[in-house]
């Protein structure tokens, strides 16, 4: 019998499951609530510090292959006035704000990074970084990670808050085809797939790991984890 190719409709909804199961990785469930609060962050932050994790959910692992980089999803703190720093980020289905602990409990192996702008921000910096996530929270994902779009995804949010919070400028906007071009031997089934059949090869973007190694930023904290 010939095979049939997915729906729409069925392509969206393995979607869904997918970007939900990372959503709620490492989250409390109703009747833990501390299951993932009030944990110390190894080094102390500062408002405007970016939060590097790996999340193991199939589109964020490809992210990992096609960048080769263990990093594949970024938040940026916000607050540190309470009991443990809160990270702001782009997440699915739409962007919000996270304790230090429920977000580092997302990483596989409690594996994180913490980077620093290397010229320190001023309070007025600071005070706008934290606008410019508010401003950003509540929007949906962006499945397609272009930033020509109306929605977000992480590495846009971070770049975004902190060029328009702090005129800094961390990680590099390229194509799919600049993209690829440093990774040659990464496989485009997958990327195929996610986007019904045409990768958008000339769409702008910024991965997580080209913030993570912007010349800007210097390493506050690095744990391997367990």
């Amino acid at each position: 019998m010939p095979m049939h190719q997915p729906s729409m409709r069925t392509l969206a909804a393995a979607l869904a499951v997918l970007l939900a199961a990372e959503a709620h990785a490492g989250e409390a469930p109703h009747d833990a609530p501390t299951a993932c609060t009030q944990a110390a962050a190894a080094a102390p932050l500062q408002v405007g510090d970016i939060v590097f994790i790996h999340v193991k959910p199939l589109p964020f692992e490809v992210v990992s292959e096609a960048t080769r980089s263990w990093v594949n999803h970024v938040g940026i703190v916000v607050d540190t006035s309470g009991a443990e720093p809160v990270i702001a980020e782009s997440t699915f289905p739409w962007s919000k704000k996270t304790p230090w602990s429920c977000f580092i409990a997302r990483s596989a192996h409690g594996r994180y990074a913490v980077k620093r702008l290397s010229t320190p921000l001023t309070p007025a910096q600071q005070a706008a970084i934290v606008a410019q996530s508010e401003r950003r929270l509540g929007v949906f994902y962006d499945t397609g990670f272009n930033l020509a779009s109306k929605r977000q995804f992480c590495s846009r949010f971070v770049y975004e808050v902190l060029r328009d919070g702090a005129g800094a400028t961390v990680g590099e906007v390229e194509s799919f085809k600049t993209l690829f071009a440093h990774n040659p031997a990464a496989s485009l089934t997958f990327w195929r797939w996610w986007f019904f059949g045409a990768i958008p090869w000339e769409r702008s973007t910024v991965t997580p790991d080209s913030v993570f190694r912007s010349a800007a930023l210097q390493t506050v904290v690095e744990s391997a984890g367990d």
